[in-house]
């Protein structure tokens, strides 16, 4: 099994994962981008601006989603993985080219493997920006609401195309409440 938890900054990702871990002791546990050595590597040169061209910078993801594939996907492919972020977020995130041509591209690195649960923690833009208020925001987070709400609908919107299997999750619900839904999602 090859789960996925997505959703934008602030939706409860950490909090779920940290649950997620205590109770699936024996899962492999991961992220993307920067789940390998040379992801972590990659994942640096992208952030640290190494890369004039966006183009580049969308290159050195997708390099770190193909080596993540084999390296921690594919070896484990027995066992059950969950990872923190997937292709979903990194055809979100980089609007370059449009929708279509990102799964594409991103079909490519992955070698057409896909997640076979994807968790969305979803927030409506009230309970976005009550989040953003309560802490010190990062530069994606300085985006703004519309910049985050615009993400979140281009996650929906790549799963939907991809038909992965999946659940949508309000992640303004208690974390209990969260909790018992991924649950049940990944025991049907």
């Amino acid at each position: 099994m090859y789960v996925v938890v997505e959703g934008i900054d602030t939706a409860g990702k950490s909090t779920q994962l940290e649950l997620l871990q205590k109770k699936h002791q024996n899962a492999i546990f991961t992220k993307e981008p920067g789940g390998t050595n040379i992801g972590i590597k990659l994942r640096q040169m992208a952030l640290n601006g190494e890369a004039k061209s966006k183009i580049a910078e969308m290159f050195l993801f997708l390099a770190d989603r193909a080596e993540h594939i084999e390296e921690v996907i594919v070896t484990n492919k027995e066992k059950t993985v969950i990872s923190d972020r997937s292709m979903i977020s990194g055809i979100a995130y980089a609007s370059l080219f449009p929708l279509e041509k990102m799964i594409e591209l991103n079909l490519l690195a992955t070698n057409n493997i896909l997640p076979t649960h994807v968790i969305l923690l979803e927030l409506s833009p009230q309970e976005l920006k009550y989040r953003l208020s309560q802490k010190e925001n990062d530069a994606i987070e300085l985006r703004g609401i519309d910049y985050l709400i615009n993400i979140q609908n281009r996650m929906k919107q790549t799963i939907t195309k991809l038909g992965i299997n999946h659940i949508f999750i309000d992640a303004s619900l208690k974390i209990e409440e969260i909790e018992k839904q991924i649950e049940d999602f990944l025991n049907e």
